[in-house]
């Protein structure tokens, strides 16, 4: 089942499979949101929940048991319960179960919340821990955009564009996506655009961090444009199916990164992940401006 929300200037669909924002439209009809050709990649906008990026060998350890989980973990194959709904904002939610728990040993409740307001989608998560113990976790997300949006000029016409220069570090990952620690400065002359060319995914995702928190997706041949805010994100990724000719680009905000090159990890002392005690709830998000 599918839920649409909408104001006088957006129209936004979210599925309950992953609850997944898969169609984001402008007033006069324009769809932003890449609508899934098997031909590139069938997704949309996955949500990275328990973890974000690929586990070595799809396996991590806890409490000396070992578990086996897919990339960016079960929430985006999952079916979410309708929480609520206006006319403008919707939230699904995921409560844990016997099927998660084979993979992911925790009570926990995973709300996603989209409300629009003007010209602007915010994507909320609200994370709450019905465990006695830590609940152990990541988030992020992947909208995919269409390039060119409305069919503007083509794809090498568009570009990246952060809020200022800045010295940003990529992320090195391995030739099977995984971190090998030798992060590397990216925009070291401090300029801030990132012009779009398809082989510049032939290396996969670009992550980057030590970044301002705002990205647009701009064209000088169009008006239209998309600007994605994720304050609550130390990363952001730029990707789309590598070797190829898709025609979209994602923005992808994280909260962590994937396992390290050869090494499984054990959930207690992996890097970066978001820690909450029992009874307690945690909130963070992003949000999708249409320019």
């Amino acid at each position: 089942m599918t839920y649409t929300i909408k104001n006088e200037y957006l129209e936004a669909t979210v599925n309950e499979l992953g609850a997944e924002l898969i169609s984001l439209k402008s007033a006069d009809g324009c769809e932003y949101i890449w609508q899934g050709d098997p031909k590139y990649w069938q997704g949309h906008a996955p949500i990275m929940f328990p973890f974000c990026g690929r586990l070595w060998e799809g396996k991590y350890t806890y409490l000396g048991k070992e578990y086996s989980l897919g990339n960016h973990g079960f929430a985006r194959h999952s079916l979410f319960s309708l929480y609520s709904a206006k006319e403008s904002e919707i939230t699904l939610l995921l409560k844990s179960d016997e099927q998660t728990k084979q993979n992911y040993p925790f009570e926990f409740l995973f709300y996603v919340t989209f409300s629009l307001k003007g010209k602007e989608l915010k994507i909320s998560h609200r994370v709450e821990n019905k465990d006695e113990k830590d609940l152990i976790f990541a988030l992020g997300g992947h909208p995919a955009f269409n390039v060119p949006l409305g069919g503007e000029g083509k794809f090498e016409d568009w570009y990246l564009e952060l809020d200022k220069k800045c010295e940003a570090i990529r992320v090195d990952l391995s030739e099977k996506c995984f971190r090998t620690g030798n992060d590397k400065p990216y925009l070291s002359e401090g300029v801030k655009k990132i012009p779009l060319s398809h082989s510049l995914f032939d290396r996969d995702a670009i992550f980057l961090y030590n970044v301002p928190k705002r990205v647009s997706l701009l064209s000088e041949k169009s008006r239209r444009g998309v600007r994605v805010s994720f304050n609550d994100m130390k990363y952001v990724g730029f990707w789309h199916m590598p070797r190829t000719d898709a025609p979209y680009v994602c923005i992808e905000p994280w909260t962590s990164q994937p396992s390290y090159d050869g090494a499984i990890d054990s959930l207690s002392t992996k890097a970066e992940m978001i820690c909450l005690p029992s009874g307690y709830s945690f909130k963070n998000g992003y949000s999708i401006e249409v320019i």
